[in-house]
């Protein structure tokens, strides 16, 4: 196993995928240690928020989750915003498993964990043309995850630790603001990407004064409809398609 995993971190793609996520780290990190900080804050103490940073690894939705739990909104509502924040990695897997589906369904679902949103639009640059080539695609795959993974779990678990010697007047939830808007913006590949973010924007906005956050989950059913329209009536370029953008 020692020497599997020594040929793996050897690989030539493994090294290129680790060094194609660097680029991207600072965002990720800054996500990362304002989610830390904000689960300490919110009431989970450290305990509960190192167990959900290390099982959970989605950081959308746990800062999705983080103001409805302290707003104590009933558990249905936490389960259906946490559901569908992570809808488009159904979407994701989809695309992955035309790569994958020859490994191993331990394997598969290993990665499932690991999978990340910048981690898809990275890989399907490097392979775009959707044809398995596990000698090279496995490696570059967890060459990036090593570096996404850490590159979130290190500041969160920095942000856990030490919250309660960061100071509310720092403006970490700003930057946790900016980080996500970082993201999101690399996600943005093609016409309907951004109609479906802009209605995203606009029926959160819209529907800011509903209780529990429920804006949110307004927000994420807006996009997804107009998402599915556009699909089915405006698709996009094969241009387009072949990076990602359809599905991101």
């Amino acid at each position: 196993m020692a020497e599997g995993l020594a040929a793996l971190v050897r690989h030539t793609e493994f090294k290129r995928g680790a060094r194609e996520m660097l680029g991207i780290t600072l965002g990720i990190s800054a996500w990362g240690l304002v989610t830390g900080v904000a689960m300490v804050k919110s009431g989970l103490g450290v305990g509960l928020s190192l167990l959900m940073s290390l099982v959970v690894f989605a950081g959308s939705s746990q800062l999705a989750s983080l103001p409805l739990l302290a707003s104590g909104a009933p558990l249905w509502v936490l389960w259906a915003t946490a559901f569908c924040v992570n809808l488009r990695f159904v979407i994701f897997s989809a695309q992955w498993r035309l790569y994958f589906e020859p490994l191993p369904r331990a394997q598969r679902l290993l990665i499932g964990y690991f999978a990340a949103d910048l981690n898809y639009v990275a890989f399907l640059k490097r392979f775009p043309d959707m044809k398995p080539d596990p000698a090279n695609q496995v490696p570059y795959f967890w060459g990036g995850v090593a570096t996404n993974w850490f590159a979130w779990q290190v500041p969160a678990i920095a942000g856990i630790l030490l919250a309660d010697r960061v100071p509310t007047n720092w403006g970490l939830g700003f930057a946790g603001v900016l980080a996500l808007l970082g993201l999101s913006y690399s996600l943005l590949r093609d016409r309907n990407t951004w109609v479906s973010g802009a209605v995203a924007g606009c029926a959160a906005v819209a529907a800011y004064a509903l209780p529990l956050r429920l804006n949110i989950l307004v927000a994420i059913a807006a996009a997804v409809a107009i998402g599915l329209l556009m699909e089915r009536w405006l698709p996009p370029s094969s241009a387009t398609s072949g990076t990602g953008g359809r599905s991101a």
